[in-house]
């Protein structure tokens, strides 16, 4: 679309730059996920954890100060997925990691 088309919004009700729609559209589907200390998570990221967990159906704990890298975000505002050694398809909570910098 030119950057001069305007397109009805349905949400609203009111007349919008095509460019502008297609924009809060994607944003739409973004949702923020941060640690235990609000910090902003994003895809790639190395995180901490700030508690002893155990695993479900793996029977292991992961101890305080593990270090998980490379997280994936699932959509979900308070999980994230990862991988660790030993342990398939893990999720945990954004509430038990500290991002690393």
């Amino acid at each position: 679309m030119a950057e001069d088309d305007y397109v009805y919004d349905e949400d609203t009700g009111e007349w919008m730059a095509a460019s502008a729609l297609a924009e809060r559209v994607a944003s739409a589907g973004r949702v923020d996920v941060r640690d235990a200390v609000g910090n902003l998570l994003a895809d790639g990221d190395q995180v901490t954890l700030i508690k002893d967990l155990d695993v479900k159906g793996a029977g292991q704990t992961l101890k305080r100060g593990t270090l998980i890298k490379s997280i994936r975000l699932t959509g979900d505002a308070q999980e994230i997925d990862c991988r660790f050694d030993g342990i398939k398809g893990l999720v945990l909570r954004a509430e038990f990691v500290r991002k690393r910098t």
